[in-house]
């Protein structure tokens, strides 16, 4: 296509020139439709030579996209280039519909520098950015004003050097890195930080965000590397105290120990905030005390909790963990607790008064170089829990404001989480004084079994372990464990070993016990029911044993799953498989008892849940029997064993563990006859009685036997059934026991003086230390106890 065949579909008509710019249309085609006499001043060539044009055959180069500008070159009509910056703008013809405008606005010699020196000039004297300039050998060839405020005056003997020759102290070695891979790949570094103190500021470190590009040649030659850099030091530091801040949050108080508390403090602040730390507290607090109000007699009474130092090979403090560090009376830190006033020094000298008020510690501030200090006190509602140190005796800067709220911020937390604790001390103080209060300090030894118990207290309050001395020779073997934890579960606690106590000496069965024993849990719910606390003993949990010497027996009942395990003398270790009832106060099948004989020297083992709470049901009995089957303790030796190995240090738990070994009485210590259902067979008894009496050498005890023989075996034939049977006892005392098939029980009345009779149990209870009745599964046992005169 030419020109005149162009022309013949084309208009000729010129396009208006706007503000000495000229221009094009082109339609969606890319030719010419409209030929401004701009474009024929500035290419040489009339409209009606480009008129019907494609763009492309005036360009030197590829021209830009739509809305960009650009340098471009066009040919001229003689020939030459001619640059242009053009601007495209899309446009709405009337004649050709949707075209594109091309404004050309010529580039001379005179405008690139112009532009370029304005900004080169800004660069150098008005940004506010450092501007460093390096040569392909990374040595400093010059820079801007901003930058020689961020590095001092020395910066001008740095040119001609590196970075690490000018700067060594200042990340040189990690810049010069970046640097050199910015000049090998060509890709930018972006927001890198460099630390350091720049000779124009010595006594503060300065964080720079700097970021390096390559520079070139229009002919892509590479001639250095230009490195911008912008001081982040306040922002740098706001984030570090910020982050500082949740840190805190998420390491000071985790635990409810007064002493961790202080020690998470300290490890939090330094080296982050301070060279070394100290935390003081008052003692009261250290006790779970309430906290004094103000100084007594004698000041503050101060103990270290916790010191913390960035130094290694000495202590961190003057004063080691626990010991008193009180300060002298009118010295500078006793202000800081008198009127609960936080205390910024920025400069600490040896004339300071910090250093001449408190010899001991300031000798060591002299020798650390101490320069700076903050004291801060603990408050929590305007009470003073202690007092923080901090120091500073590095290179780091002083002490600022900003600092003294960090700390007062770090110490407001930490006085928190220590009230805390010290509130959680001083519940755990009383609620173990009144679980010691409840609980013997020595429980009976009878002398059927040697016993051992052990209760780890962990503030809970609600685990027990008992030895019931019974009739017979017999013992009961307890161990119970009361819900919850605090004042309310230890007074639970001391409610159901009363009861159970007062229930075993009815001599009930162990099933009786445990059903009279939920009836307890059942009214102490009802008397005290609390729709906020909730229940009170509903849910606790016991084992009750009844260990007969003479048959060898176990008798035991469950509520819930308090744990037993038998020993036997040859290794071998068994846990029973219990009839397991209701936790007490729930709902849930009667309680059952099961009979277990056991063999001369077996040793039996109850615990609460607490002994193993470190491991799982099936874990904490491998763990058992491991150290039972291993073991040939005494059961004092085993009692500890067990509760150290398997209970933790800290548990959350009480535990409760007793241990028994039993000893079959001597055969020869008990006398059994049966009996006719005769009141002639009376007489026969105080015979067979008083015979054996001075078999055992019991001659004192004779005349008082006799009658309780007598009177109890008439009853058993005059009132009860047969089978009658009679039994002597001979332990630490003499029990007397008359069984009968009947379940109707005697009691105890008095006589009026017409009465013929009545008064058999009377005299039976004058003579007998104690007395009463014991129901089988079939019939009863009236037996009566007697104090040796001997053992007396």
């Amino acid at each position: 296509m030419n020109g005149s065949e162009v022309g013949s579909t084309r208009t000729t008509d010129t396009a208006p020139d706007v503000a000495g710019q000229a221009s094009l249309l082109v339609d969606r085609a890319g030719a010419v439709v409209r030929w401004g006499p701009g474009v024929e001043k500035l290419l040489g060539h009339p409209a009606r030579w480009g008129i019907g044009r494609a763009i492309t055959e005036l360009l030197a180069e590829t021209p830009p996209g739509p809305s960009e500008a650009a340098d471009t070159v066009f040919r001229h009509r003689d020939g030459r280039p001619v640059r242009c910056r053009i601007r495209v703008r899309a446009e709405q013809d009337p004649q050709f519909g949707a075209c594109w405008r091309m404004y050309l606005s010529p580039v001379t010699s005179e405008t690139v520098p112009a532009v370029d020196q304005a900004l080169l000039e800004a660069l150098f004297t008005r940004s506010p950015i450092g501007l460093f300039v390096l040569d392909p050998e990374l040595r400093l060839t010059r820079y801007n004003a901003a930058a020689q405020g961020m590095q001092g005056a020395r910066v001008t003997e740095g040119l001609g050097l590196r970075p690490t020759e000018a700067w060594p102290d200042f990340s040189s070695e990690m810049a010069e890195r970046v640097m050199a891979e910015v000049l090998e790949t060509g890709e930018p570094a972006i927001a890198f930080e460099k630390r350091g103190r720049p000779p124009g500021d010595p006594e503060h470190e300065h964080v720079y965000s700097a970021s390096v590009f390559r520079l070139q040649d229009p002919d892509g030659h590479i001639i250095g590397i230009a490195d911008t850099v912008v001081d982040v030091s306040d922002r740098d530091r706001a984030q570090q105290r910020l982050a500082l801040v949740g840190e805190a949050g998420t390491r000071i108080g985790t635990t409810l120990d007064v002493l961790r508390t202080a020690r998470e403090l300290a490890e939090v602040v330094v080296p982050r905030l301070a060279d070394s730390v100290a935390v003081d507290l008052l003692e009261p607090v250290l006790a779970g005390q309430e906290v004094p109000q103000g100084p007594g007699e004698a000041g503050w009474s101060l103990r270290r909790a916790a010191c913390r130092s960035m130094r290694v090979g000495t202590a961190p403090g003057v004063y080691e963990v626990g010991e008193a560090s009180n300060y002298p009376c009118g010295a500078a830190a006793m202000r800081v607790l008198a009127d609960r006033t936080a205390r910024l020094v920025r400069t600490v000298g040896e004339d300071s008064v910090w250093v001449r008020d408190d010899l001991v510690r300031g000798r060591r501030m002299l020798e650390d170089r101490t320069h700076s200090l903050m004291m801060v006190p603990l408050l929590v509602r305007e009470n003073v829990l202690g007092l923080v140190a901090f120091y500073r005796w590095g290179a780091r800067d002083s002490f600022d404001d900003e600092d003294l709220s960090l700390a007062q911020d770090l110490a407001g937390r930490t006085a928190v989480a220590l009230d805390n604790a010290r509130r959680f001390v001083r519940e755990r103080n009383a609620v173990l004084c009144l679980q010691r209060g409840m609980l013997p300090q020595d429980l009976p030894a009878p002398r059927t079994v040697r016993t051992a118990h052990h209760v780890v207290y962990s503030g809970a309050g609600g685990d027990w372990a008992d030895v019931i001395a019974l009739p017979g020779a017999r013992v009961g073997l307890v161990t119970g464990s009361a819900p919850g934890r605090g004042m309310r579960t230890a007074a639970t606690m001391g409610r159901l070993r009363t009861a159970l106590h007062i229930l075993a000496a009815l001599d009930l069965a162990p099933d009786e016990v445990m059903a009279r024993l939920d009836d307890v849990v059942h009214q102490i719910d009802a008397e005290n029911s609390d729709p906020v606390a909730g229940s009170e003993a509903a849910g606790a949990t016991c084992l009750y044993l009844v260990y007969n010497p003479v048959t060898r027996q176990c008798v035991m009942a469950t509520a819930g799953r308090p744990g037993l395990a038998v020993a036997q003398p040859d290794g071998t270790v068994a846990f029973p498989d219990l009839p397991v009832g209701a936790p007490l106060g729930r709902p849930g099948p009667s309680f059952t008892k099961i009979e277990l004989t056991v063999p001369d020297q077996t040793r039996l083992v109850l615990y609460t849940a607490g002994l193993v709470q470190a491991f799982g049901p099936d874990a904490g009995h491998a763990e058992v029997t491991r150290l039972l089957g291993e073991s040939r303790q005494s059961p004092q030796d085993l009692c500890l064993s067990l509760a150290e190995n398997l209970i933790p240090v800290d548990a959350p738990l009480d535990a409760a563990v007793l241990v028994a070994r039993t000893r079959a009485l001597d055969p020869t210590h008990v006398a059994t006859w049966s009996l006719p259902a005769d009141p002639a067979a009376v007489a026969t008894a105080r015979t067979l009685a008083a015979r054996q009496l001075d078999a055992w050498a019991l001659d004192e005890e004779v005349f008082a036997t006799e009658l309780i023989v007598s009177e109890l075996v008439t009853n058993a034939i005059r009132y009860a059934e047969p089978p009658v049977r009679l039994r002597l006892i001979h332990d630490h005392t003499l029990t007397c026991e008359v069984s009968d098939g009947s379940s109707a029980a005697p009691h105890l009345r008095h006589a009026r003086t017409t009465d013929e009779g009545g008064r058999g149990l009377l005299l039976v209870s004058q003579f007998a230390q104690r007395w009463g009745t014991r129901y089988e599964d079939r019939g009863k046992t009236i037996w009566a106890e007697q104090q040796l005169v001997s053992a007396a």
